[in-house]
């Protein structure tokens, strides 16, 4: 949806929104993983930073609002492996079943 002033409603440039925090983070083991997997996915040709672009902005404002920056990244990557048929919607649901059986922590997955 266009705003008044013709941008986009991802479109935050020129917006004021506070002071940016200068001070440095770890990042969380997942968060490290998809910059992986964006990396190797992007070397293997299975999407272009044009295609995440794309996912992005299609998600719609209230992701912006409501998902962390890798929460919107993870699943940017998933739209465009899923639309490159790298796999299946009924393939990544068995997986994530799968995996969700192994147990809620990595201990309790290295156990099963």
């Amino acid at each position: 949806m266009t705003q008044p002033d013709g941008k986009r409603w991802h479109d935050m440039g020129g917006t004021p929104a506070g002071p940016v925090p200068r001070d440095d983070h770890d990042f969380a083991l997942w968060e490290k993983r998809v910059d992986a997997l964006m990396v190797l996915c992007g070397g293997k040709g299975l999407f272009t930073v044009d295609g995440l672009r794309r996912a992005l902005e299609d998600m719609g404002e209230d992701a912006f609002e409501t998902m962390s920056y890798y929460e919107r990244w993870i699943a940017a990557i998933n739209q465009n492996l899923l639309e490159s048929g790298t796999y299946s919607i009924e393939e990544l649901g068995a997986r994530m079943d799968e995996i969700a059986r192994r147990g809620p922590s990595y201990g309790e997955a290295q156990d099963g």
